[in-house]
């Protein structure tokens, strides 16, 4: 019986669409990650925004520590602020306080966070905004779900989703801060051309920034997408892992990416502004994926 020839896959070429695509990119980390890397200098333009997860239990000293960090390594700090772990408006406050003047943080990812029972009074994204909190904040982030959220919408619908970016849709028009919806990440372009398409056709007009998943081992793609509620594109990998001749090698987003960069392409007006990279695989293995995928 001869052995399997496990060999990595061949890149697809780069080419300007897929570099003009991922120009503006950002990444998430988390403290616990984020203490895992030397020097964020070599991995990531000067300039990248990078999320900082506040998954519940993480101390806000790690939080903060780590936004510091990132700021006088020259890059962008932006941290979650999930609703559902907030315990009161003075918690909120004294985060915001403390994040403007320690790591001079002026951007927000707000979200509801998967915490089924709240903390405190707050629940959802629509709250943080109105508790004023954020103004004077340059720019805010919200979640977006290619593939619905049943926490939100139980039925599998999108009624209560698409009710929430309608008020965010008119906050963004009324005030001056930049807003823009990061999603989920999926693995179909088809599915996220069609949510996008379907969010113009609603009147939902702030830019996406496409959630992709980074290189990772399939394994941990599968746990992860199960984890996050990744919904139908789940289906690219469990196809994937029925073929042992790829079982082993790293998934990688090239197929994804090279196909909504070309959407992007062919239909200006497009509603995904930048792609939102979750480093899955580890962070310096994301970084060199996007390097080799940039190159002229």
């Amino acid at each position: 019986m001869a052995l399997l020839n496990f060999r990595r896959e061949p890149e697809a070429p780069t080419n300007g669409v897929v570099t003009a695509f991922l120009e503006g990119f950002s990444i998430e980390v988390m403290p616990r990650t984020a203490s895992k890397i030397d020097d964020f200098r070599p991995l990531l333009p000067k300039g990248t925004r990078v999320y900082i997860a506040h998954i519940e239990g993480t101390p806000i000293e790690e939080m903060l520590a780590t936004a510091k960090r990132l700021r006088e390594e020259g890059f962008e700090p932006m941290p979650h602020f999930p609703a559902r772990i907030i315990k009161d408006e003075a918690t909120l406050n004294d985060w915001v306080t403390r994040y403007k003047g320690e790591a001079g943080v002026h951007q927000a990812l707000l979200l509801g966070g998967g915490v089924k029972h709240p903390a405190g009074s707050f629940d959802n994204s629509m709250q943080l905004i109105e508790s004023g909190a954020f103004n004077g904040f340059s720019r805010l982030h919200i979640a977006g779900h290619p593939e619905g959220n049943r926490d939100i919408d139980a039925d599998g619908g999108d009624r209560v989703v698409m009710e929430a970016l309608r008020w965010k849709q008119a906050y963004s028009e009324r005030t001056d801060a930049d807003m823009a919806i990061v999603t989920q990440f999926a693995f179909e372009a088809k599915p996220i051309i069609a949510w996008a398409d379907h969010l113009a056709a609603n009147g939902i007009h702030m830019p996406i920034h496409i959630g992709v998943a980074g290189p990772a081992k399939l394994q941990t793609l599968l746990k992860f997408a199960i984890a996050c509620g990744v919904g139908p594109s789940l289906r690219v990998l469990q196809k994937r892992a029925k073929d042992v001749t790829k079982l082993l090698m790293p998934f990688e987003p090239t197929e994804l990416v090279a196909e909504l960069a070309a959407h992007k392409a062919a239909n200006p007006n497009f509603g995904i502004e930048a792609v939102h990279f979750f480093p899955l695989g580890g962070i310096t293995t994301n970084a060199t994926w996007i390097a080799d995928h940039t190159k002229g």
